[in-house]
């Protein structure tokens, strides 16, 4: 409740805490949108491998041109103003930067990044979920050894799910599911890039006009982008992705405690303790009343009838047995909200959720029958797509994960709708990020077997 008031008591010092920022894309350009607006947070650098595009970002987001003129990242501590530049890796190497912001979206970039702010000694805010759910764990291990703080974005879905998860457990209630809401029919699954823009409802036209990536909102619209995050929550909060992926039951705002619980209590999860999606379509495409499209959500039980008569007492949304209640959150504002993270690495030390074991894992899955020779073509593209599984399944069989599957050739046949594998791809490029992962999967089975 006091993130302000240290953060003014930082700027009235002369003290600014002072961030670098990688991708001015539309994430990026949320940041950039409200730090001109908050005292004492400086960017000091923003990179991205297209300058002009970064250049334009600030200009769009309200930005004085004089702001951004630094002509280095020595000059922009000097003056107070931002440098922008294409070189990231000179954001880590910068002394007086405490925070490194990676927003790029892309897998392999965001690890190597990771790993150069860690060096850096840099606390470190992932907005790329993708290299998250790839790498995270080993990541944050390596954060933790040197005291530094690696964290998911708050305003970002993951984020505040793992706060919701930690409002409900310090509360001491029991853990039923948590997720988010998203708009998904199950023909959604095998969209491709060519395909996407007629589950959104808009023209050639349309599209024409507007700077949209396809294979960016595809990977929204069939499922991978929802994998990557679920994963990432298993892996922030100690819940299980469901053994066969997530479900995207259907469900409203007055359903959810009904429709997230255990299937013995009538319910439409195998257990407790899973992640998955409330969709807000149902199959034939009818849209469910009150969904949550845009919230996130936890479902939670009563540890005792006094605590069960309470829910009732006090208005929460329960299911038909009054056991079961929910809490939400209707939104998320994703960058518009991230220097919440920014501000709790510096100021407190701490994160706004991380990785704390590698538990779940958004593997990628044949979009139709694949053959050898072909090559995949990554998240949102036309061969896969993500399925979100235990870690110890991912483990068990060797699983690709959606991270790694993009530019890779098939050595072997794959069918529709099965996982893809390590030993199903020849894998010739980023070795030292295959590498990372693999240390991070035999770290992963050594505890695994401990525990047995």
């Amino acid at each position: 409740m006091n993130l302000y008031t240290m953060l003014a008591a930082r700027a009235a010092a002369g003290r600014p805490v002072r961030v670098g920022l990688i991708g001015a894309g539309k994430f990026g350009s949320m940041i950039l949108s409200q730090a001109r607006h908050i005292e004492g947070m400086h960017i000091v650098g923003v990179a991205d491998l297209d300058v002009a595009k970064a250049r334009g970002s600030l200009n769009r987001v309200g930005w004085e041109e004089d702001r951004y003129s630094a002509k280095s990242l020595g000059d922009a501590i000097k003056t107070g103003k931002t440098c922008v530049l294409d070189d990231a890796a000179a954001l880590a190497s910068c002394d007086e930067i405490e925070c490194i912001v990676e927003a790029t979206g892309h897998p392999i970039a965001g690890v190597r990044h990771a790993l150069a702010a860690i060096d850096g000694n840099k606390h470190i805010i992932m907005v790329n979920v993708e290299a998250d759910a790839m790498c995270g764990p080993l990541l944050a291990a390596k954060a933790r050894a040197k005291n530094l703080v690696y964290s998911m974005a708050y305003g970002d879905q993951p984020a505040i799910i793992c706060e919701l998860v930690d409002w409900a457990r310090s509360c001491g209630f029991e853990i039923t599911s948590a997720g988010k809401g998203m708009n998904f029919e199950p023909r959604y699954r095998y969209s491709t890039p060519d395909t996407v823009w007629g589950f959104f409802g808009w023209t050639d036209e349309e599209v024409a006009a507007g700077d949209f990536n396809p294979k960016m909102y595809n990977s929204f619209t069939d499922g991978t982008k929802a994998a990557i995050e679920m994963a990432a929550v298993a892996n922030g909060t100690g819940l299980d992705c469901p053994d066969d992926g997530l479900a995207f039951p259907p469900a409203g705002l007055h359903d959810l405690a009904k429709v997230f619980r255990p299937a013995a209590d009538g319910g439409r999860l195998a257990r407790s303790g899973l992640v998955d999606i409330a969709a807000s379509q149902e199959p034939d495409g009818r849209e469910v009343f009150n969904n949550i499209r845009y919230g996130v959500f936890v479902t939670f039980k009563a540890p005792n009838e006094y605590a069960k008569a309470c829910f009732k007492q006090y208005g929460l949304l329960v299911d038909p047995s009054g056991w079961y209640g929910s809490m939400w959150r209707p939104f998320h504002m994703i960058g518009l909200e991230t220097s919440i993270s920014i501000l709790s690495a510096v100021l407190r030390g701490e994160a706004t959720g991380t990785c704390k074991e590698f538990r779940g894992d958004a593997v990628a899955t044949a979009k139709r029958d694949l053959k050898p020779g072909e090559y995949l073509d990554g998240e949102g593209g036309f061969a896969v797509w993500a399925n979100a599984i235990p870690a110890s399944k991912s483990l068990e069989i060797g699983g690709l994960p959606i991270g790694l599957a993009h530019n890779v050739k098939l050595k072997r046949p794959v069918a529709k709708d099965t996982i893809v594998r390590f030993d199903d791809v020849v894998l010739e490029r980023d070795m030292d990020v295959v590498a990372l992962r693999q240390q991070m999967e035999r770290g992963a089975l050594g505890t695994m077997k401990s525990a047995t």
